[in-house]
């Protein structure tokens, strides 16, 4: 029951925010900043088949029975180095925990689309990540990044979370952020989903991310600024990143309907 109402069990990335905007504007957002992370992702042509990318990705970290990956473990360079072709000794497939969010994003590649899941904190380097066994998964290196998050409820598709970048957009320009235009900002979003298609739309997590560079964070960093007694300029306080989560088996009903 606690899936319908919007509960969130399963770990997503920590992060801190630095800013909240949200006195005087139409659309509110949040200033956030992601330390480095992992994440198995999947490119695939149409925006309407989520569920094909989904699958292989939910099947790689072992969500519907025996992972999809090449479970193995590091070991110390030595000499001398030796060749074989050990077939007797197949690494055992490694599960993955699920994490929030599912990550889709335009590839920039045409009508090309990208589906990514978060690993858990624990992969934290290249070498601990199992290798995937379908090619179409690929292990992404996400650096460290602040960028802008829009958080709305309510039934989400491709065109009102397209509709809801575009406030977002218009927003960021309104508030003076260098070289933000409405063809950027649909070119470059995420939209970021928490909870499963059942879950009551007034209780739903949705989020659109915008990653900014180092000038509009500062733009906006200088124009909100923090007083030194931890708040921000309009009332809003300045809040420590937390861990939060969702159920697992509800995420994987929620991104088959996107």
């Amino acid at each position: 029951m606690g899936s319908v109402f919007g509960k969130e069990t399963v770990k997503e990335p920590p992060f801190d925010v630095l800013l909240e905007r949200s006195n005087g504007t139409n659309t509110s957002y949040e200033l956030r900043e992601y330390g480095e992370r992992y994440a198995a992702s999947v490119t695939y042509a149409s925006e309407d088949d989520t569920g094909s990318p989904f699958g292989i990705l939910a099947r790689y970290i072992g969500v519907f029975g025996t992972a999809e990956n090449e479970g193995s473990t590091s070991m110390a360079m030595t000499a001398p180095v030796v060749m074989e072709q050990d077939i007797s000794r197949k690494a055992s497939p490694e599960s993955i925990a699920m994490t929030a969010p599912v990550v889709m994003e335009n590839s920039g590649d045409g009508n090309a689309k990208k589906m990514m899941f978060m690993l858990p904190a624990e992969y934290d380097d290249m070498s601990k990540i199992p290798k995937p066994s379908n090619a179409r998964v690929q292990i992404e290196e996400i650096p460290s990044e602040v960028g802008v998050v829009h958080r709305y409820s309510g039934k989400y598709n491709a065109e009102i979370n397209r509709g809801v970048a575009r406030k977002l957009g218009a927003q960021l320009m309104k508030d003076g952020v260098p070289d933000i235009t409405e063809e950027f900002v649909l070119e470059h979003f995420q939209f970021w989903g928490y909870n499963p298609p059942f879950t009551i739309p007034a209780f739903r997590r949705n989020e659109v991310w915008l990653k900014l560079n180092n000038d509009q964070v500062t733009f906006l960093r200088d124009k909100y600024p923090v007083t030194s007694g931890g708040r921000l300029v309009g009332g809003s306080k300045s809040i420590s990143g937390t861990t939060i989560g969702l159920g697992a088996v509800g995420l994987l009903v929620g991104m088959f309907a996107v």
